[in-house]
């Protein structure tokens, strides 16, 4: 296998890219910078870290352009390795075009690791930069300063899909590299552990055996894979997936079910309920009137986007459905599960009416109807939405113009 390629991680960037206006701001940026993007990273490696020289270290400085050229990666790039314990290894991608890329790796990870584990790590590393991913994240905090911007819940959960299924890619660079699966997995497991593997007489067959044990937790929808690098256990399988299918068509059928993994947005025992509920309440809410706004259907999909990876998707195959008879299966569902979910859900409803600040009385009918079902009285009705008025509701411009 030589498409090193994920698709959905192709498409996921672009429509990050597009999201942020990519093309506008890196024109801009490229004729407000003065050369100086990577002076950085450049200061540290160069005043704290060993270059990776011919002179110096010959046989690591082979290693490294032994691996550029597998990859096809003619660009220049500097490699150092810097004194750290820590089992880690990262890149960065040149700031202006002419600049050196960037490869470090710590100390820690040189000692413990084999050639071929080493060529693996190498590999990793410029796919990374192969893929431009280090360009997208540039973007990224350029538009969302750390510490400073918060990015929506929709573009925070898309941008953590797209960096796991990066490192999925770069991990398949890395095998490239050096086309050795054995060294692929016990460099995972020496990364997570710190350990020596043939000091400690740890056989790859009982690898193999005890990451298929832990995959299992997760495909059976009791773990998530909630951090920007995919769980061990889902990239020992899809390294061995990548390495062993020779057919792209297999690759991507068996692919697949490790990808529904990252998918997941949590794993409550009511959040498939929830998101139907969400979706289709909003639908018949925001049709009470016989309008929908764009305030009531952005309301919709922000609520979704806590429950759904790709919310509009979600919301338009619901649009295809029985709707109404969704959503009575869905209210059932939950409060037979979480009777206390009552409030909850009113409150919801009442919130899609006042999105588009205007409310009307098909809309005042609908939720006194609503919220009836559930079982609550008028009084309790009334409260929850006088207080939702109160907190919530401000008049359109419009309106008093």
């Amino acid at each position: 296998m030589t498409n090193p390629t994920i698709q959905i991680e192709k498409d996921l960037g672009k429509q990050i890219y597009d999201a942020l206006q990519g093309a506008v701001v890196e024109t801009v940026l490229e004729i407000a910078t003065d050369g100086s993007g990577n002076d950085y990273w450049r200061n540290i490696m160069e005043g704290h870290c060993m270059k990776v020289e011919k002179e110096i270290l010959p046989e690591f400085y082979d290693m490294c352009h032994e691996v550029k050229d597998k990859l096809g990666f003619n660009e220049p790039v500097d490699f150092y390795i810097q004194g750290d314990s820590s089992i880690n290894a990262f890149s960065v991608a040149a700031a202006e075009e002419g600049q050196p890329h960037i490869v470090n790796l710590n100390s820690g990870l040189v000692d413990l690791m084999t050639k071929d584990e080493l060529l693996f790590v190498i590999g990793h590393e410029l796919g990374h930069i192969i893929n431009k991913d280090t360009n997208l994240k540039r973007l990224i905090n350029f538009v969302y300063p750390p510490g400073r911007a918060q990015l929506p819940i929709a573009l925070q959960l898309k941008v953590r899909l797209h960096d796991q299924l990066a490192e999925l890619v770069a991990d398949r660079y890395g095998y490239m590299a050096n086309q050795n699966l054995n060294a692929c997995v016990t460099a995972f497991f020496k990364m997570a552990s710190g350990l020596d593997l043939a000091k400690m007489n740890v056989s790859i067959e009982a690898l193999l055996a005890d990451n298929m044990k832990r995959l299992d937790y997760f495909l059976k929808d009791k773990g998530l894979s909630q951090y920007d690098h995919p769980v061990n256990p889902i990239r020992v399988q899809a390294i061995n997936l990548f390495a062993t299918v020779d057919d792209e068509k297999k690759l991507e059928e068996s692919m697949s079910e490790l990808i529904e993994i990252l998918l997941k947005v949590g794993n409550g025992p009511l959040d498939e309920d929830l998101s139907v509920f969400v979706a289709t309440a909003g639908i018949i809410v925001s049709n009470a009137d016989e309008k929908v706004t764009d305030k009531e259907y952005e309301h919709i999909i922000q609520s979704l986007s806590s429950l759904q990876m790709f919310p509009q998707s979600f919301l338009q195959a619901v649009l295809k459905a029985d709707v109404n008879e969704l959503f009575k299966q869905s209210v059932s569902n939950i409060l037979q599960k979480d009777p206390g979910m009552r409030d909850s859900l009113l409150a919801y409803v009442i919130g899609l009416v006042i999105a588009d600040k205007d409310i009307s009385t098909e809309e005042v009918k609908l939720i006194f109807c609503f919220g009836d079902d559930l079982g609550l009285s008028q009084k309790e009705i009334s409260t929850m939405f006088a207080s939702m008025i109160q907190e919530h509701y401000t008049p359109s411009l419009q309106s008093i113009c």
